[in-house]
């Protein structure tokens, strides 16, 4: 039988009005690949940066066994020393340096106090074959994908000789093919390297996959732990654990609001690049979005829909942008964000926490940045009713916080999406564009955050939603249209979409069978 490689006993973690850890147990067995599951603010990533050091010994309750030995970490230095290793969702690479000097930054191959450049070059490459990694390590990180990206942080911990690495949301920003190639490579690991691996992830069906064993928290605490070939692991066993109830339906039930009356037209909409200034990222769009109706936009990444929607609010991705935007019939031209807010047009971005939100702020002060207008008079700023306006907020989204004076950036994800939700709600738009909106958050949120969006689309609110998860596209829209190298390849009515017929015009799109 495998040694226990990890224990925390009894952990309890407090911050100002929240206890996010209490007397929590974990034990991981050297070798296994031991999945953490949980709803948002269930304590899963505060955990995890106590095991680190993020958190250092004395802030937190508890103690950390690792291979037998107690151990006080005060740094990440101290935990990676130790050989665990944590990926974070957000990854920590520097887009303007190389893949080798991302790999090594402060853990540099020096001779005499001086970087060896052709150690870097040579061992980096040594460390991207292991992951499957076919770049040229003095490639830049801007150059090179997302799934890319998520192999070389793989291939950094195993730079670090890691014993236990620990991936938070590592497939969150992956397509289905490099999310898998992913799970398979922690597999082969443990299998030939011995690897211990802790993954957190709100896809229940990779965890089923992957995991030997599942532990799951919920309010901060672990409820129990599942073991394959002991316990029966289906998602929805896993979720009652999470929830500590039954979901029968994963998207609420809901009648279609559309009506005829068109509120957003796109004719021949073509974006280049920024940077790339000759590539072409959307090809001669033409789309329609009704009042009331909520209109997906399926693809794999790299298909032009967040470049699409950017590009339309207010010009905020793209250059040599043409084409033609009518709303209710009449032309727009939106030339900045501005533009774009004040003509009713909202977008909530794919990445909360770098575009979205500021964390160090306070949930009132995020709510009602996008629109001050809405708590002024005559350009002067009316706190109480600001307060009652947030509050309002607080509880129709039933966001999680002790005051909205929380900081943002102490909220969980879920809820940190309900403040950027809110935001935009509170701009009151006529057309909302939501780009990955429930991206890294759980089946509970998920759930909250699909009631709102059918609240918004009652309300006559047209919705443009963009995701990669084709179940809930499937779930919540009622026309979907499909990307491909940025040209839309396929319109389908909601009775007609499925998985299937998605994947299968996006292949066809890819060899290049359906013309633009």
């Amino acid at each position: 039988m495998a040694n226990t490689l990890l224990e925390m006993r009894g952990i309890t973690k407090t911050f100002p009005g929240v206890i996010a850890l209490s007397d929590v147990n974990l034990a991981v067995r050297e070798g296994e690949i031991h999945a953490v599951c949980g709803e948002n603010g269930a304590g899963k990533s505060t955990l995890m940066n106590v095991l680190s050091g993020i958190y250092p010994y004395g802030a937190y309750d508890g103690d950390i066994v690792f291979d037998g030995e107690r151990c006080e970490f005060r740094t990440i230095k101290d935990s990676e020393k130790r050989g665990i290793v944590i990926i974070h969702q957000e990854l920590a690479l520097v887009p303007y340096l190389t893949i080798a000097e991302n790999m090594f930054l402060g853990n540099e191959r020096q001779r005499k106090g001086i970087i060896d450049w052709n150690a870097t070059y040579q061992k980096a490459k040594e460390h991207m074959s292991v992951v499957g990694l076919n770049e040229d390590p003095r490639t830049l990180i801007k150059d090179i994908g997302m799934g890319k990206q998520q192999l070389l942080e793989i291939a950094k911990a195993l730079a670090k000789n890691v014993r236990l690495l620990i991936l938070d949301e590592p497939t969150s920003s992956l397509n289905e093919s490099d999310a898998r190639k992913l799970l398979d490579l922690l597999l082969q690991f443990k299998r030939e390297k011995g690897i211990t691996s802790i993954l957190i992830s709100h896809k229940l069906g990779e965890v089923a996959y992957v995991a030997d064993k599942i532990t799951v928290l919920r309010d901060g605490m672990s409820i129990e732990t599942l073991a394959k070939g002991v316990d029966v692991i289906t998602e929805e066993r896993i979720i009652r654990g999470m929830v500590g109830r039954e979901i029968i339906d994963r998207y609420p039930k809901r009648e279609s609001h559309a009506s005829e009356e068109v509120a957003l037209e796109v004719k021949n909409w073509t974006v280049y690049h920024p940077l790339y200034t000759e590539r072409k990222v959307v090809d001669n769009v033409h789309f329609k979005l009704r009042r009331g109706e909520v209109v997906g936009i399926a693809g794999l990444i790299g298909a032009g829909r967040t470049e699409l929607a950017m590009s339309i609010f207010g010009k905020a991705y793209g250059v040599k942008i043409s084409g033609t935007l009518k709303k209710g019939g009449r032309e727009l031209r939106l030339d900045s964000v501005p533009d774009a807010i004040a003509n009713g047009l909202a977008y909530i971005t794919e990445d909360r926490k770098g575009d979205g939100l500021i964390l160090i702020d306070s949930i009132k002060h995020n709510v009602t940045l996008a629109h001050p207008g809405g708590i002024s008079r005559r350009g002067v700023l009316d706190k109480d009713r600001e307060q009652r306006a947030v509050e309002g907020y607080r509880k129709k989204l039933n966001i999680k916080c002790p005051t909205v004076e929380q900081t943002v950036g102490n909220l969980s994800g879920g809820n940190q999406q309900k403040v950027l939700v809110g935001k935009w709600m509170f701009a009151e738009p006529e057309i909302m564009m939501l780009d990955e909106p429930t991206r890294g958050i759980d089946v509970g949120a998920k759930y909250e955050i699909y009631q709102i969006i059918n609240q918004l689309a009652a309300q006559g609110k047209s919705i443009v939603f963009i995701s990669s998860e084709m179940p809930e596209l499937l779930g919540m829209c009622d026309r979907i249209y499909v990307m491909c190298d940025g040209r839309m390849v396929a319109e389908l009515a909601r009775g007609e979409a499925t998985q299937e017929i998605i994947m299968n015009h996006i292949m066809q799109a890819s060899k290049g069978e359906i013309g633009a």
